[in-house]
């Protein structure tokens, strides 16, 4: 095949009807209409007015730079399985990947606008989906991590009921880890279809990679811890802007989970999920669920805009890759877009 498309877009296919999006919007819809039902309209405008202007610039601008450490993050772990990406190309990428959440479900979906970026700069392509796939997989275990810290400091946050979900969240984890990494040791590759057994070995070959550099896995998750830790002190700092006085680790606690339970595809971008979540998370300790899902949208509304600038950072990127001395050619042809 040829290329993968430089942007988000991609190359023209059938003209399907978009269903899925379509589907996707119309529970947007529907889930901002309950909450303007669910909640006093008014209240809940004068919560978020009660940021001040210039707050805005503040968290849009501490946004996009904490996402810097999500870049170095990432292009480490790509590297580690053997993509070979440069700084340029990393950050080129991973901005259209930010840029691509606004459009796609939850934030994995800009994963792989992210990787289709990528991919035409990378040596390695199974290399590039691997390292993707580490990137994503430790920052749902390091959300988690940090809600089991604020926990640990929240006694109120967890009643019995709770507790075990969230221990079985954690089993779940751990058990799914091992068992995907048994799968692909044990797994009889001469079984499989050519194409298959190819795209195995290439996989295992990055595994083996990333495995023999144990110190650049605890880096970029440290990096990561380091990057959704940002995340939660802005929030923290919109909350009490809104009226919400609360020790930040309670914020460290309910922020993570909410962020999870965003991740289902129900909602673009996982708007209203979050809110909802948020809102519920929120009850033990006093905070009422106007303050909750207002600071959910203020947080919305810094992503949007963050997403749309991440945008523009990307094409000025790319305006200027042309000879870039960082960019190396692909291995192989590239099967689609892989998720």
């Amino acid at each position: 095949m040829g290329e993968a498309p430089d942007g988000p877009g991609g190359a023209a296919g059938g003209r399907r009807v978009p269903w899925r999006w379509i589907f996707r919007l119309v529970a947007t819809a529907v889930a901002l209409a309950l909450i303007a039902w669910w909640l006093p309209v008014d209240e809940l405008w004068s919560a978020i007015r009660a940021v001040p202007p210039l707050a805005w610039p503040f968290a849009i601008a501490t946004y996009l730079g904490a996402h810097l450490l999500g870049v170095v993050k990432w292009r480490l772990l790509v590297n580690t399985a053997g993509a070979s990406l440069g700084p340029r190309p990393a950050l080129h990428a991973y901005y259209w990947g930010l840029f691509g959440n606004l459009f796609l479900p939850s934030i994995v979906g800009g994963d792989v606008v992210r990787a289709g970026v990528a991919i035409r700069h990378a040596r390695s392509t199974s290399a590039l989906l691997l390292g993707s796939l580490v990137d994503r997989v430790q920052d749902v275990v390091g959300l988690g991590l940090l809600a089991g810290l604020g926990a640990l400091l929240a006694p109120r946050a967890l009643d019995e009921s709770s507790r075990r979900i969230f221990v079985g969240f954690g089993a779940v984890m751990v058990v799914g880890g091992i068992a995907g990494l048994v799968a692909l040791r044990f797994f009889p590759v001469r079984l499989a279809p050519y194409k298959v057994r190819r795209l195995m070995v290439k996989v295992r070959h990055a595994v083996r990679a990333t495995a023999s550099r144990p110190t650049a896995l605890v880096t970029s998750f440290s990096l990561g811890l380091a990057l959704q830790s940002s995340l939660i002190v802005l929030n923290w700092e919109l909350g009490r802007l809104i009226g919400i006085d609360i020790p930040l680790h309670v914020w460290f606690f309910v922020w993570p989970l909410a962020k999870i339970a965003g991740l289902t595809p129900l909602t673009q971008g996982g708007i209203g999920v979050r809110e909802a979540a948020q809102a519920a998370l929120f009850v033990p300790f006093g905070v009422t669920a106007v303050q909750a899902v207002a600071t959910g949208l203020v947080f919305e509304a810094v992503i949007i805009t963050g997403g749309l600038l991440s945008g523009i950072i990307a094409v000025i990127l790319r305006s200027g890759k042309a000879g870039d001395p960082t960019r190396a050619p692909a291995a192989g042809p590239v099967a689609g877009r892989a998720r």
